[in-house]
């Protein structure tokens, strides 16, 4: 769900005001209302100086140092960054130049070690040293016997030779002559030698500074947001009464305005609260239980709820573990799944702490993938419908038509409630007459399938099919005239082929998991033909293609059951909910620590 906000308007005296400041941000509800100013351009280096640290602070736990106490651990970070953006700027043109370098020693490799010294006392004599390549067939022994002309190397079918002639008597020799090389190939290794070593010690000198400042570097940070922070709250702070009134606004959540009022009324500032008006766009802050929440991170993949609609999260999160477990398909790696979290979590502990919502939802994705495993008889690419040992228990087990029946059947509940959430949506922020239009859809896909596929009802069905074509027709746009509204419900009927559409998305369900299925089957397959091959190594051939098989399957089958839910959930659900998104996350002036 979406936490309600509330408006508040702080009037204070300008002399009181950076106190009030200072109040406000250690209090830490209060995200400040933008208004229209101009960019400040200190602060605009300010964020870019944030997210520049951000990245190296990110760039240094990516090396993996173990971190280390230090007195030096309380340097200024800034220093500490600015190291770093000088070590890595040197580093970026060694790089370019370790480049060049291995151009350059692939052209003087074929010429081996000279001296240019020499070469140039022989051109004082009038002899000129020339290089030439060709092919080995197109080399003529006979220009070795004709010229001064020595073979240097050859490598991949081309030969490369050396001629010395003079002015007077020039060779003659029909190959290409290249150009002499800048120097010889042994001074172009030892500056690659010198320039990797100097890119070595940088990363040695990095390793350094993650292990000993990183602390040091994440303190500047937090000063330096805390100073955007208060920064931004200047800027967007209204001055009035020839600047001696100063004035503030917010958003503050329903739940931590009791605190807010509190304070400030004991300290006897002015200020004004409300509710949010029509077309203003509070921030959005979601409050979940404790499943929902874990998938939260990834409805903010495609955006934020408008404050004003409902927050989808509650609705899709068990439709994408149902779905994640239907295109996984396979009992075995639901168990591996639930298995390798749960170790994760018990054994890692603390050093797993930011990271233990996700081992969650993975063990809940994992749960899913067991049951639809089940329920499609597959255990590790086992097929357990041919289990005569399992008895009864197959009964609950699906064919491929069921298990095709059963993915276009969540894909018809999720399309109705997506429905029903745009009705509640439209009513929410519309009025009751716009919440009609989507309850006649629900009505035209209830009463079509009554009449075509279940037969339940009889007259009944036919009724609802009627009921939802007048709803449909003269309720798509209730603040159009009648003619309008007819002409909008007309051709609002013919997104009913956008509505099967979107249902027959849902047999990628069934399609994934079947594949996944397949893979699993094939990988066992090849594994017991391995058997054959001797009693020791065929035994050992056996385990090792079956862990490294599956192991493939899994992380293949689980990339596209993550993706093709997420698709269904952005797209056909999304859609048909009417989800406009776009809301601003919740972010309130506080002091960062």
């Amino acid at each position: 769900m979406i936490v309600p906000m509330k408006k508040y308007s702080f009037l204070v005296y300008h002399r009181d005001y950076p106190m009030f400041l200072e109040e406000i941000q250690e209090l830490g509800v209060l995200d400040i209302l933008e208004r229209q100013a101009g960019q400040d351009p200190d602060l605009q280096n300010k964020l870019l100086l944030i997210k520049q640290i951000q990245g190296s602070i990110k760039a240094l736990t990516h090396r993996k140092q173990i971190p280390v106490e230090d007195e030096s651990a309380h340097d200024d970070g800034i220093s500490v960054f600015e190291r770093i953006q000088s070590l890595e700027a040197e580093t970026e043109k060694l790089r370019h130049r370790l480049v060049t370098l291995r151009k350059e020693q692939v052209l003087s490799a074929p010429w081996g070690t000279f001296s240019r010294e020499g070469i140039r006392r022989l051109l004082d004599e009038g002899v000129h040293t020339r290089l030439y390549t060709c092919t080995e067939k197109k080399f003529n022994p006979v220009w070795t016997a004709k010229y001064a002309l020595s073979v240097i190397s050859s490598s991949q079918g081309k030969t490369y030779f050396v001629v010395f002639d003079t002015d007077r008597e020039p060779a003659e020799i029909d190959a290409e002559e290249v150009k002499l090389p800048d120097r010889p190939v042994d001074e172009v290794i030892l500056e690659q030698e010198r320039v990797q070593g100097r890119i070595d010690a940088i990363g040695r000198e990095l390793d350094e500074v993650a292990r000993r400042h990183i602390p040091a570097m994440k303190a500047s940070l937090h000063g330096l947001q805390n100073q955007v922070g208060h920064q931004r709250a200047v800027t967007h702070t209204l001055r009035e009464a020839d600047e001696k009134l100063m004035i503030l606004g917010g958003w503050v959540p329903a739940d931590k305005e009791p605190a807010l009022r509190t304070i400030f009324e004991q300290k006897e500032y002015v200020f004004l609260a409300g509710d949010p008006q029509s077309g203003e766009k509070p921030p959005v802050l979601l409050k979940n239980n404790r499943f929902a929440r874990l998938f939260e991170p990834i409805g903010n993949l495609f955006s934020l709820p408008d404050y004003h609609e409902l927050d989808l999260t509650p609705f899709f999160a068990p439709f994408f573990m149902m779905f994640f477990g239907f295109c996984l398909g396979d009992a075995g790696y639901g168990l591996f799944f639930i298995a390798g979290a749960t170790i994760v979590k018990l054994t890692m502990g603390e050093k797993v702490a930011r990271f233990r919502s996700i081992l969650t939802l993975v063990q809940w994705l994992g749960l899913g993938t067991l049951i639809f495993g089940t329920l499609t008889g597959t255990f590790f690419g086992i097929q357990l419908l041919e289990v005569k040992q399992l008895g009864n228990f197959r009964r609950i087990m699906l064919d491929n038509d069921e298990a095709f029946n059963l993915a276009l059947i969540l894909g018809a509940v999720q399309i109705l409630i997506g429905t029903a959430i745009r009705a509640v949506n439209q009513f929410r922020q519309k009025g009751w007459q716009y919440s009609l239009s989507p309850m006649g859809w629900i009505l035209l896909l209830l009463g079509l399938a009554d009449t075509i596929l279940l037969k339940l009802t009889g007259v009944f069905g036919q009724v609802m099919i009627y009921a939802s074509l007048f709803l449909i027709v003269f309720f798509s746009d209730p603040g159009l005239g009648i003619f309008g509204r007819i002409g909008k419900g007309l051709w609002d009927l013919y997104g009913i082929t956008g509505i099967f559409g979107d249902l027959l998305s849902y047999i990628r369900l069934f399609a994934l998991g079947a594949s996944g299925a397949v893979l699993g089957f094939v990988i066992n397959d090849i594994a017991l033909q391995l058997l054959s091959t001797g009693p020791v190594i065929g035994h050992l051939l056996f385990v090792v293609f079956l862990l490294l098989g599956h192991a493939l399957v899994i992380a293949i089958s689980a990339l596209g059951a993550f993706v093709h839910p997420m698709r269904l959930t952005f797209v056909e659900f999304y859609k048909n909910s009417g989800f406009t998104g776009g809301g601003k996350k919740y972010n309130p002036f506080s002091i960062k620590k």
